[in-house]
């Protein structure tokens, strides 16, 4: 009987197609390699391979990949939204404001009675989703860029927290003060308490019993949730592909029958909701807000949208990519924190990788042409 003989044909231009391809991953990886041997080798044996570091990385990355997934529905329509950032502190503002406990001292609102926990988070999403729609209308029906569309809008809505945010009695303090409920929703998991049993609000007075806990939080299964959600609504209906068209040959696609302008729209009113539930998600799991928050935001999620492979000329990304990038660059944030590099540091290395993505990117995207 004759036996098969498999033949591996492997040539340099594969092996550099292969590595162009995928250039930015091999770049992570191979600082995060760095990272551990460093620390390893610097801070007396102590790895940062470890399951206590992966879950804090999967906690600290909920919030970006709830976040990023808004920005990546408009990178795929060959749009960008900069006012992302203070999307994510206005809603992390209003919803801190809304939830705060009945018995802090400094509250904004000291006649407020308890509200219901969704309520202030379909408020501050509400309201966030008002600022997307209004990007998605001078976008398709003004025909104005994105880029200068979205900037002024950064600035509209960091001005219209501020206003909010200092506010008398108080003025501009940071809030806190959070209701138990919303900070067990940002900062803890289902426990089974000593007496009490499975427990999914926060823990009852005084306890200080045996206590067993979930180690994946809350905003973790949110997030894994909302990725579900953008995964089918962008892979298995008609508004998915209609935004891959959009962001491929936006004229082919109004020709094709799509509604260009009001596609846009929806795409960055669902995007600023998203960063609407990341700002609060955000808020209850630092256990405060200011005005300040969210700064930087916008940048960290194009950047990690691009890593995972969204091109910033439109047309292409997958949600399981996007959720790549979120977790590589937290990986990077952890990992450069963890072996306390300073934080100046940090953003030079932050805006090298941001560079190279963009450049591999544009790269591949001209290749193809």
């Amino acid at each position: 009987m004759e036996q098969k003989k498999f033949k591996f044909d492997i040539s340099a231009k594969d092996i550099r197609s292969f590595a162009v391809q995928r250039a930015i991953f091999l770049v992570f990886i191979g600082l995060i390699i760095m990272i551990h041997i460093y620390s390893v080798v610097f801070r007396g044996g102590q790895p940062f391979f470890s399951w206590s570091n992966l879950i804090n990385i999967l906690n600290m990355s909920s919030t970006r990949i709830i976040i990023a997934m808004g920005m990546g529905g408009v990178l795929i329509t060959a749009g960008v939204d900069l006012s992302c950032g203070r999307q994510v502190g206005l809603a992390a503002v209003i919803s801190a404001s809304l939830l705060q406990s009945l018995t802090y001292s400094r509250r904004m609102y000291p006649d407020l009675a308890e509200l219901p926990l969704i309520v202030p988070i379909i408020i501050a999403m509400l309201v966030c989703g008002v600022f997307g729609f209004i990007n998605g209308w001078i976008t398709a029906k003004l025909k104005i860029p994105a880029f200068i569309a979205t900037l002024g809008s950064m600035v509209a809505v960091w001005g219209a927290c501020s206003l909010y945010f200092d506010r008398p009695p108080y003025g501009a303090q940071p809030i806190g003060g959070l209701d138990s409920r919303f900070s067990t929703l940002g900062s803890n998991s289902i426990r089974y308490l000593e007496g009490h049993g499975l427990v999914l609000g926060p823990n009852p007075p005084g306890f200080s019993g045996e206590m067993w806990k979930f180690p994946i939080n809350y905003i973790v299964i949110i997030a894994l949730l909302v990725t579900v959600f953008i995964y089918i609504l962008y892979n298995k209906t008609t508004y998915g592909k209609n935004i891959y068209a959009i962001g491929g040959n936006p004229e082919a696609a109004r020709v094709s029958g799509v509604n260009v302008e009001r596609t846009l729209m929806v795409v960055y009113t669902l995007a600023a909701m998203l960063y609407g539930l990341g700002g609060t998600l955000e808020a209850a799991r630092t256990g405060g807000a200011t005005n300040n928050y969210g700064t930087g935001y916008e940048l960290d999620a194009i950047a990690a949208c691009v890593v995972g492979g969204v091109s910033n000329m439109g047309g292409i990304g997958t949600v399981p990519g996007i959720v790549i990038g979120v977790l590589l660059f937290s990986v990077i944030n952890y990992g450069l924190t963890f072996i306390n590099m300073s934080p100046y540091w940090q953003q030079i290395v932050k805006g090298a990788i941001i560079i190279v993505a963009v450049a591999l990117d544009i790269r591949k995207y001209l290749k193809k042409r």
